[in-house]
C-alpha cells in the first residue's frame, strides 16, 4: 500500500506507543492514526495551498469601488470628478489593508476551526463570494452597507445551525450524492490547480484552451510541472511529506529563475502572457500590517437607500443575502464531506465528528469576515491537500492557522512561494479523490444521473453549489418521475425548490427591481 494515500494511513511508531498526552488526548492524534509530524506537515500544505487568497482577495475586495467611488478603505478610488483617472497610490493602500485582514481573519477562523471543530479544514475569503460582494453589492451601496449585508448572511447561517436544520439537511443527502460530492471537488480543486498555474486559460475562440494559443510555454509553467513531477515521483517512492517537499523545491526554482530571467507577473493587458499568474517569487518590501478595517460595517443602511424604505430595495437584497447564504451553505458541506471522505474521518453514516461544532465555526466565519470588511469567511477545498499530505485532527487547522496570523507579518516571504508552485498539489489531490467515482452505482440512473451533474458542473461551473444544486434538483425530479415521492426525504423538496430560486435569482431581482 501507498503511505501517503489517505485511505492506507498506518500507525506512525511514536502514537503506535499509545501516548496519553493532553495534546494527543484532545486532538485524538492517536485515535485518528496520525502524528504530531504528520498533522504539522499536513497543516503547512494546506496552508500553502490557501496562502495565495492573501494576494487575490485583495485585488478583488481593495481594487472595486461602491456606489460613491470610495475604496473600501474609504479613500476615493478616482483622483478627478469624472472617475476616469484611478489613484493608484489610493489603490495600493487599499490593497495592503485587506491583505492584512484577510490574513488575520482567515488565521483566527482556522485557530478556531481545529480547536473547537477540531477538523482539518482551513477557512478563508471565498472566492465567487468575494466577487458577488465587490461586484454586485458595493456598487449598489456603500462597502460599510456591503459588508453589513455580509454580517447578516453569517448571523442567518448561525441560526440555523442552533435550530438543527443545517445538520439535518447534511443528513438528508443521500450517500452516493456524498460520494459524487467528493469527486466533483476532486475534479473542481484539480482544474483549480490547472488554472491558477496557467496550463489551462481561456481560449481565443474556445472556452479554455492548453496555455496560450495551445501551447506550453514560459518559466512559470516549467515550474509547474518541475514540482508535478516531483510530487509523483515521491508519492511513487512512498517518501513522506511530498507534496511539502514538492512545493518547496519548486518555490526555489521559482525565485532562482526570477532573480536570473526577471520574468515578472502576467499584464491584463496580455503583453507578458508568460508571466507568473498570481504572485511573483521575488522579496518584497515589509511593511507594518493596517488593521483599519476591522468593524467597518453598517447593519441597517443598505436597507434605507437615501434614508427611505423601499419594499423593492428590501425584497431585491433579501435575495442577494439569500443568494450569499445558499453558496455558503453547500460550499461549505461540500468542502466538508469531501475532507471528512478524503482523511476516512466519516461514520457509517457519512457524517463527520463534531458536525455541529464545525459548522458553528463556519457560520461564524461569514460573520467575522463582514466585520473584517474581506467577505464572508468559508471552509477551503484547497484542505483536501493538506489531507492528502497526513492531516487527521483539528492540531494540523491550528498549524495552518498560526501560518496566516505569521503572514499578516511576513507576507513578503509568504508571497515567495507562486501560485505555479502551489498547484501541483492540488492537481494531484483530484486524483487522490475522483478514486471514489467507483462507488457510485452508475446502472441505476436515479443515482448516476444526478452523480453525473453534481460531478461535471463543479468544475464546468466553477462553483461547488451549482454542482450540489444540480445533483439535488435532478434527484428530486427523477423520484417524482418514477413515483417515488414517499421515499424523497422532505427537506430535498425544501432544498431543490431553494435551488431552483438560487439558480433563476438573476431574472428574479431584474423583475422585483424592474
Amino acid at each position: 500500500m501507498v503511505t501517503n494515500s489517505p485511505k492506507a494511513a498506518k500507525l506512525h511508531p511514536e502514537t503506535a506507543r499509545g501516548t496519553a498526552s493532553g495534546l494527543d488526548r484532545f486532538f485524538e492524534i492517536t485515535k485518528r492514526r496520525s502524528s504530531v509530524g504528520q498533522e504539522i506537515r499536513g497543516g503547512l500544505v494546506t496552508f500553502f495551498a490557501m496562502a495565495y487568497i492573501i494576494a487575490l482577495n485583495p485585488l478583488i475586495i481593495g481594487t472595486a469601488a461602491d456606489k460613491n467611488g470610495n475604496l473600501i478603505s474609504g479613500a476615493p478610488m478616482y483622483s478627478d470628478a469624472a472617475r476616469t483617472i484611478v489613484d493608484e497610490a489610493a489603490v495600493g493602500a487599499s490593497i495592503g489593508m485587506v491583505a492584512a485582514a484577510t490574513a488575520l481573519i482567515a488565521g483566527l477562523l482556522t485557530l478556531a476551526m481545529g480547536l473547537i471543530g477540531r477538523f482539518p479544514i482551513g477557512l478563508a475569503a471565498g472566492l465567487g463570494l468575494n466577487a458577488l460582494v465587490a461586484y454586485v453589492l458595493a456598487p449598489q451601496m456603500t462597502w460599510p452597507q456591503a459588508m453589513g449585508l455580509v454580517v447578516w448572511e453569517g448571523i442567518l447561517i448561525f441560526i440555523l445551525v442552533l435550530t438543527g436544520f443545517r445538520t439535518a439537511v447534511f443528513k438528508a443527502i443521500p450517500k452516493t450524492l456524498r460520494t459524487a460530492i467528493s469527486v466533483g471537488i476532486g475534479l473542481f480543486i484539480a482544474f483549480i490547480g490547472l488554472v491558477n498555474a496557467g496550463v489551462v486559460r481561456r481560449g481565443a475562440g474556445t472556452p479554455v484552451e492548453l496555455g496560450v494559443g495551445g501551447t506550453l510555454q514560459g518559466w512559470p509553467i516549467g515550474v509547474f510541472f518541475f514540482g508535478m513531477l516531483i510530487l509523483i515521483a515521491l508519492y511513487v517512492l512512498k517518501v513522506k511529506g511530498a507534496m511539502l517537499i514538492s512545493i518547496v523545491s519548486a518555490t526555489v526554482l521559482g525565485i532562482i529563475i526570477e532573480a536570473v530571467t526577471k520574468v515578472g507577473a502576467q499584464s491584463p493587458d496580455g503583453s507578458n502572457a508568460y508571466g507568473w499568474a498570481l504572485n511573483v517569487p521575488a522579496l518584497q518590501n515589509f511593511t507594518l500590517p493596517d488593521l483599519g478595517l476591522i468593524g467597518r460595517i453598517d447593519m441597517f443602511g443598505a436597507f434605507f437607500p437615501d434614508g427611505e424604505f423601499s419594499l423593492a430595495n428590501f425584497v431585491a437584497l433579501l435575495v442577494l443575502v439569500f443568494s450569499l447564504l445558499l453558496a455558503d451553505f453547500f460550499d461549505t458541506m461540500g468542502t466538508v464531506v469531501a475532507v471528512g471522505s478524503e482523511g476516512g474521518l466519516l461514520d457509517k453514516d457519512g457524517m463527520p465528528p463534531r458536525t455541529t461544532e464545525i459548522l458553528l465555526v463556519d457560520s461564524v466565519g461569514a460573520m467575522a469576515g463582514g466585520l473584517g470588511s474581506v467577505s464572508s469567511n468559508t471552509c477551503y477545498v484547497e484542505s483536501t491537500a493538506g489531507v492528502g499530505e497526513g492531516a487527521r485532527t483539528g492540531l494540523a487547522s491550528v498549524v495552518t492557522g498560526l501560518a496566516f496570523i505569521a503572514a499578516i507579518f511576513l507576507a513578503p516571504l509568504i508571497n515567495l512561494v507562486p501560485s505555479e508552485a502551489a498547484a501541483p498539489v492540488l492537481v494531484f489531490v483530484g486524483f487522490l479523490m475522483i478514486s471514489q467515482v467507483v462507488d457510485v452505482d452508475w446502472t441505476r440512473p436515479e443515482v448516476g444521473i444526478p452523480a453525473f451533474l453534481t460531478i461535471i458542473l463543479m468544475p464546468f461551473a466553477y462553483s461547488i453549489t451549482v454542482g450540489i444544486g444540480a445533483g439535488m434538483v435532478a434527484h428530486v425530479f427523477i423520484k417524482l418521475v418514477k413515483g417515488e415521492a414517499r421515499k424523497i426525504h422532505p427537506l430535498m423538496y425544501v432544498v431543490a425548490a431553494l435551488f431552483v430560486i438560487y439558480f433563476v435569482q438573476g431574472a428574479l431581482i431584474g423583475w422585483l427591481v424592474g
